[in-house]
């Protein structure tokens, strides 16, 4: 990246951070709510699906993708409404790179959603959660963390692209959230009925959940399919980043295109 295009890229960052600010009450809730659902499920459902421990070493992985699945909710939005309301317009009327106006959304997203996975893990912690990980890896997960934010960033920059308003694009990322909870994220795939168990065992957010949790509890050098759930978590996110980039830089420049 030349050094015009890193500081074009610094100040659409800087932007969407403001922008972000100037909304506290979505910046907050996104920051709120996946640590609401943690007390909830710890507090109110871990009696009853407590399994092997305490269920909140089972649920913060869970938490972890769905905190991400809000924050890509309002890049979406944030996206959606600039293509819009003509701001892009007056960008493209001035000497900055086009990519930086997506770059400044993804890293902002990935920012806000770092933050709110921080404040999850704090309050885990405070609540009883106990990691068994060695610095390796604590490593290991903190990447598959960012991989899979960033992965799920550039596909709500996509979406907002896809898009033809705030409302559409709110609506189309409500399955980023929803999906999760059709997962691992909070019960073991066998519990579930037959269909639901199924699907579950077989979409994008398992392996990156089973990946996580098994980082975290000390389980890789005891689990056989710990080795094939990383790489799969991997694979999902590699193919699902680079579809969503190839596709958002096509939508900019399509929609943009004068």
């Amino acid at each position: 990246m030349s050094f015009d295009a890193a500081l074009d890229s610094r100040v659409m960052i800087a932007r969407c951070v403001r922008r972000s600010l100037r909304d506290p009450e979505a910046f907050f809730t996104a920051l709120a709510l996946p640590i609401v659902l943690m007390l909830l499920f710890v507090y109110v459902f871990g009696g009853a699906l407590r399994k092997g421990g305490g269920y909140v070493d089972y649920v913060v992985p869970g938490l972890i993708v769905i905190c991400a699945g809000f924050g890509a909710g309002t890049t979406a939005v944030a996206v959606a409404t600039d293509m819009a309301n003509g701001i892009v317009d007056r960008f493209r009327s001035m000497p900055i790179r086009s990519s930086s106006v997506l770059a400044g959304h993804v890293v902002a997203s990935l920012a806000r959603n770092l933050i709110a996975t921080g404040l999850v893990i704090g309050v885990a912690i405070g609540i009883g959660w106990r990691p068994d990980a060695s610095a390796l890896h604590w490593i290991a997960a903190a990447g598959m963390v960012v991989l899979f934010m960033a992965t799920l960033s550039w596909l709500a920059a996509a979406i907002g692209l896809l898009a033809r308003g705030a409302e559409a694009a709110n609506s189309v990322s409500f399955s980023l959230t929803f999906i999760p909870y059709v997962s691992t994220a909070f019960v073991p795939a066998a519990t579930m009925p037959r269909a639901l168990a199924a699907f579950a065992r077989n979409q994008p957010f398992t392996p990156i959940i089973e990946t996580m949790r098994a980082l975290w509890t000390g389980h890789t050098s005891t689990s056989a399919s710990t080795g094939h759930e990383a790489l799969l978590a991997v694979a999902y996110c590699a193919v699902i980043l680079a579809v969503s980039c190839a596709a958002a830089s096509w939508l900019f420049r399509h929609r943009t295109a004068a």
